[in-house]
């Protein structure tokens, strides 16, 4: 039976960056993010990946963000670009986004990877959007959800946990939420019409994780809080878009989540999982200090209880060994 500290560890997916992970794995940590700098051969990532299977009490997420484009963190193995970006791919037509997603997914199976946040369900309505832009499949809704269905049957089929991204949209930004908290000031029938759509058709889809975004979106939650810290939003996925999965946050480093105390109110917001880029002891810390504090709190209990739960079982039907 696993001890608290244990389902809490199993919520988070860290970094490599201050080799803390190494520690904590044997404790039940949930997960690793790989970036470009842990892949620098297909060899040496392979027997990393190895490596971390090995040291893991529980076995872990083992994820990635490789989405081609821009977003591809294989770089260092091929000098360079390998995959179009989601625009350009679905451009080429379906069967060229399969075929293209299909060998994705097989290069990530090979390198022993389970997880991959992809695809990005954001309708790139602002054509000066730093961050989405060609990461997007699409301005158009309709364009994005036919899109997305192709990624995710075809990640399923080879094993991969496919994770949609940023809700509750990112597509309208005019800031990098890296940088800052960029403010999406449309109205709900907006959000849900352009927005809001992919993701409900995806979660009726059966979408098995979401991640939720670093935004302030004063229509679902007028507090100016993140998107990722408010139970408002997470409310809203779970009781009126009826998901029933896994959410992550994006990576709490980023400066969009920079509120005090932004790990404890993602977890009393709902949130299941959190990714840190790093494990440096700061990281650790703020785990630690929300295991002391869950001692002594039912309600954090509650919600570190639920998301074991989820997790777990996310594993499970992945087959996770």
């Amino acid at each position: 039976m696993a001890e608290l500290r244990e389902k809490l560890y199993q919520m988070f997916i860290l970094g490599t960056d201050g080799e803390n992970y190494k520690e904590y794995l044997k404790d039940g940590l949930g997960g690793i993010i790989f970036f470009s700098k842990d892949i620098q051969s297909e060899k040496q990532f392979c027997n990393f990946v190895k490596q971390i299977k090995s040291q893991s009490l529980v076995p872990p997420f083992l994820s990635i963000d490789q989405e081609g484009g821009r977003v591809e963190r294989t770089e260092n193995i091929y000098n360079g670009k390998k995959y179009l970006s989601a625009k350009f791919a679905w451009e080429k037509g379906k069967d060229f986004l399969k075929n293209q997603t299909a060998s994705i997914a097989q290069e990530l199976y090979h390198y022993g990877i389970n997880l991959n946040f992809a695809p990005c369900a954001d309708t790139n309505t602002n054509p000066n959007n730093p961050i989405i832009g060609e990461r997007a499949f699409s301005s158009n809704p309709d364009e994005v959800i036919e899109a997305a269905k192709i990624v995710i049957d075809t990640y399923k089929e080879n094993k991969i946990i496919p994770c949609i991204k940023h809700f509750p949209g990112h597509g309208d930004a005019d800031s990098d939420s890296h940088l800052t908290l960029p403010k999406i000031d449309l109205s709900l029938q907006e959000m849900k019409t352009l927005h809001i759509r992919p993701f409900k058709e995806l979660i009726n889809y059966g979408i098995d994780m979401i991640m939720v975004a670093h935004l302030n979106c004063p229509s679902l939650d007028d507090n100016g809080i993140p998107t990722s810290l408010s139970k408002k939003v997470i409310d809203y996925l779970r009781d009126e878009l009826n998901f029933n999965g896994v959410l992550i946050s994006d990576d709490m480093v980023m400066q969009g989540a920079n509120f005090e105390n932004a790990c404890e109110r993602a977890i009393r917001a709902g949130l299941n999982l959190l990714i840190y880029r790093d494990s440096k002891d700061s990281t650790i810390q703020t785990i630690e200090n929300i295991r002391n504090k869950a001692l002594h709190d039912d309600e954090l209990q509650k919600n570190i209880e639920f998301s074991y739960s989820k997790i777990m079982d996310l594993k499970e039907r992945y087959k996770f060994q």
